[in-house]
């Protein structure tokens, strides 16, 4: 017991006498937590009010009729589902417990705003349905004007008359796909709020519900269902079930709601969440090696004070107990500070986002237990563990070591790290290369990613001393005396120049890694545009985000008809499982499809699928064992089940899809129609220019959907890559911030180590701004190795992960190296650096030349 609170008491006296050496671990710390708590603030907040907000809105709803039906495909959370009949409703209205029945119907609708631009664009949902005339069924709560009851008459939620600046009275279009003209009559909220997050829905007369998003009249989505007083909801589901027809189903509200909860915050705050989850693991990675730098050099720097103390009597465990209660007091006192800091970052982010559009739902922050716990218990352990070698090391000092006059740290790079790391590297380039090309598995190429990066934090005092002198070589050059001091002050301890440069490699590493991964799809999008789309222009629906409502399935026809067009085809999309697996459907003109598509190789024909024949993709038909004269069954959403004749095998289906069939195949079974391509092709001697501007006059009629060229649209179908690497350059700005604070820092601890030779510098003639070059310069070449081996180490990553998802698909992925993004990678990295040099700089060129030689 004595020997613990002596080694406190001697860690809190050396924090107190030299806080400043532990001013950026701290930093490192606090960063790190306040980031992770966040995190996990914000999303425990937004959970918490989604929560609310959807068990306000759905209160009275105690049960949801609906089809059991449901073909779900990859990608979709909650599949698709066959309407029921309204008719339905009287039925279940006589049902004893019953107080109240309404039909439901919901479909896409898009708003125009009063920019003439659609509301919502490429994101979020863009709902339309009918207005719901009892309260309590109807989620929505009239906030100003009143209910829809004439044709032409709609309710539009808050949110969406904010972002479309629309009101009441106003007219507009709403695309169901079809333009349809409307006058907002009033405003609605969702649960309290302007809407379902960013959610766009305009609320209809269910005539006009029926006519522009059903087939046909008489059916609805579901039918809502509100229970009589002393009636429970799983009692109202009970005696419902009876009563109701087959491939018909009843749920209590409750799972009802979790349901639509789940769809519209579960997905996106999961995605959302899990992203920051692993920028948090970057930053506090980063911020491990920063700190186990500043420990290690602060243990050097003590080697003659752990010496005294141990030819005083302490022992070894004393020593290391001594280094790791200095390390856990920082960690608990940054990792307070970060609580802090997190908190005030969700509160700044429940701020910011309605700034930028996004209705972050009001309400107080939801601060859990584990938000606050695991924050803290992650920074202590980060900054333990990154304490843990140096204070062995320290506690590994020989009594002798006190009668040393240097306690500098001239650590060099040993035989057997430059053996284990090369074994290390050589297995882990098995291992990718086994996950990326033979066995072509995530998780095995995963596995030889983290080996690779392994290996490169253990070869790095080994690569360091080559690198800096080849980094270093102009220097001696450009810059003279000056440059060779600073390329062998970047040389005299290999292990911590690795150390230092290898907090901003993996930060550089990372960024690289996601810029070569979004060049490779931007390069695949653009491959697949350019095989497979042989037309001149498009018409599309947003390839990004769950926006929009489509395109007429009437404009294709119509912008056949033009003079100067050859064909024009559309491409609607189905579901239906096909020998029991969920699938996506082409819906099209199949004769017209092979006309403006590139589908390769085709066995059979595409003419002559009528009602019961199907073209297949040459993957799908190997994996299913289908040729052409086989027999694929089909199970609608309707419940109906049909085999359909393979007439012809095709080889590309990168825009075409897997299974494609005739619209009057789809047409029993289909819901709201819809296409999400036109593709169209001139007639020879007609320039694009031209033909663009006459497709586009007529699509004004139809929505006024946007018409490009070949090249466009192969752009705009990449255009959330950049969204995607703007958000991951924002995160990632953190971790190199911390990554530089730590060069900053270890350039400031060595400088003090070496405050004598400065001295003896400045004595023999060097001047203020040659001493401040020097320094500069050796912080430059660190920058430079750390980023030279984060763009060497991301590129091959990048690499791994291209050729880890290739799918089964026909798709060839390309593997892509934007130079100009990487050099601009590499520019940033290397002035950051500089950057990170300048104040350790100013420092030593203010030393005092005599007390600077009498230091010790």
């Amino acid at each position: 017991m004595t020997s613990t609170r002596a080694s406190v008491r001697l860690s809190i006296s050396s924090l107190r006498a030299h806080k400043r050496r532990f001013a950026g671990t701290f930093v490192a710390v606090l960063l790190g937590v306040a980031f992770l708590t966040g995190t996990l603030v914000m999303g425990d907040t937004l959970r918490a009010s989604f929560d609310t907000m959807f068990g306000n809105a759905t209160a009275g709803t105690d049960a949801v009729v609906r089809s059991s039906n449901v073909v779900t495909v990859a990608g979709e959370s909650q599949g698709t589902r066959q309407p029921v009949s309204t008719g339905l409703a009287k039925r279940i209205e006589q049902t004893p417990g019953v107080a109240a029945v309404a039909p439901d119907i919901q479909g896409a609708g898009q708003l125009i705003g009063s920019d003439g631009k659609p509301v919502g664009g490429q994101g979020p949902p863009t709902l339309a349905g009918n207005w719901i005339d009892d309260p309590k069924l109807n989620p929505y709560r009239l906030a100003a004007g009143r209910a829809p009851s004439a044709p032409g008459e709609v309710v539009i939620n808050r949110g969406t008359a904010d972002r479309g600046g629309l009101g009441i009275g106003d007219t507009t279009v709403l695309r169901t796909p079809d333009p349809v003209h409307v006058t907002i009559v009033g405003l609605a909220t969702f649960g309290g709020q302007d809407g379902m997050g960013q959610v766009t829905y305009t609320a209809m007369t269910q005539a006009d519900a029926e006519k522009y998003l059903t087939p046909k009249p008489g059916e609805a989505s579901t039918i809502q269902v509100r229970a009589g007083p002393g009636t429970s909801q799983q009692e109202l589901v009970d005696a419902l079930r009876p009563v109701l027809p087959k491939g018909v189903e009843a749920i209590t509200g409750q799972a009802s709601a979790a349901e639509n909860r789940d769809m519209i915050s579960g997905a996106f705050l999961s995605v959302f969440t899990t992203l920051l989850l692993v920028f948090s693991g970057i930053v506090l990675l980063v911020a491990t090696f920063s700190i186990h730098n500043t420990f290690a050099i602060v243990v050097a720097q003590r080697t003659r004070e752990n010496a005294l103390l141990r030819a005083l009597g302490a022992s070894r465990r004393q020593v290391v107990g001594s280094t790791l209660v200095e390390a856990a007091a920082v960690g608990v006192i940054a990792s307070a500070a970060g609580l802090a800091g997190g908190i005030g970052i969700a509160a700044g982010l429940q701020a910011l986002f309605p700034a930028v559009g996004f209705p972050f739902p009001e309400g107080a922050l939801v601060i859990s237990a584990v938000s606050l716990l695991l924050p803290l218990a992650v920074g202590v352990l980060v900054c333990l563990g990154s304490a843990l070698l140096p204070a062995v090391r320290a506690g590994r000092t020989a009594p002798l070591a006190a009668l040393r006059e240097s306690a500098a740290d001239d650590s060099a790079a040993s035989r057997a790290r430059a053996l284990a790391g090369l074994v290390l590297l050589v297995a882990s380039l098995g291992t990718i290369l086994t996950g990326a090309l033979a066995d072509v598995s995530v998780w095995l190429s995963a596995a030889g990613a983290v080996s690779a990066l392994a290996a490169f934090v253990v070869l790095g005092p080994v690569a360091s001393s080559y690198a800096v002198r080849f980094l270093g070589a102009p220097l001696d050059r450009l810059r003279g005396v000056t440059g060779r001091l600073a390329r062998r002050n970047a040389l005299r301890s290999p292990r911590r120049t690795a150390s230092t440069a290898t907090a901003l490699m993996i930060g550089v590493a990372v960024v690289c890694l996601f810029t070569v991964f979004g060049a490779s799809l931007k390069a695949t999008m653009n491959g697949a545009v350019d095989r497979s789309f042989a037309g001149d222009v498009a018409i599309s629906a947003p390839a990004f985000g769950a926006g929009g409502s489509g395109l007429s399935p009437r404009l294709a026809p119509a912008v056949d008809r033009l003079p100067e067009v050859a064909t024009a085809v559309g491409l609607g999309k189905g579901v239906a499982e096909v020998d029991g697996a969920g699938r996506a459907l082409t819906v099209t003109d199949p004769a017209a499809l092979g006309r403006v598509f590139d589908l390769g190789r085709v066995d059979g024909s595409l003419k002559g699928l009528g009602v019961n024949g199907i073209a297949v993709s040459d993957i799908e038909a190997g994996k299913r064992g289908l040729h052409t004269g086989s027999t694929a069954r089909l199970a609608f959403t309707d419940g109906t089940q049909q085999n359909f004749t393979v007439r012809a095998v095709y080889d590309r289906s990168e825009l075409a899809g897997d299974y494609v069939i005739t619209r009057l195949a789809w047409a029993p079974h289909r819901a709201q129609d819809s296409d999400s391509l036109i593709a169209v092709s001139f007639k020879p001697g007609v320039a694009t220019a031209v033909g663009k501007a006459a497709v586009a006059k007529t699509a004004a009629a139809y929505g006024n959907p946007d018409v490009q060229t070949r090249s466009e649209y192969a752009q705009s179908s990449a255009g959330g890559i950049d969204m995607m690497l703007t958000l991951v350059y924002a995160l990632l700005a953190l971790a190199v911030l911390i990554a530089l604070l730590g060069i900053a820092n270890t350039l400031t601890l060595a400088l003090h180590e070496r405050t004598r030779e400065l001295g003896l510098l400045r004595a023999v003639g060097q001047t203020r701004s040659q001493l401040r070059s020097m320094v500069r310069w050796e912080s430059v070449l660190v920058a430079a190795f750390g980023t030279a081996g984060g763009l060497l180490l991301g590129g091959v990553l990048g690499w791994v992960l291209v050729e880890a998802s290739v799918g089964t698909g026909d798709t060839a992925f390309a593997f892509a190296l934007p130079p100009l993004r990487l050099l601009v990678v590499a520019l940033v990295g290397i002035t950051a650096g500089a950057l990170a040099g300048w104040r350790p700089a100013r420092r030593a060129a203010r030393l005092d030349v005599l007390r600077a030689i009498a230091a010790e």
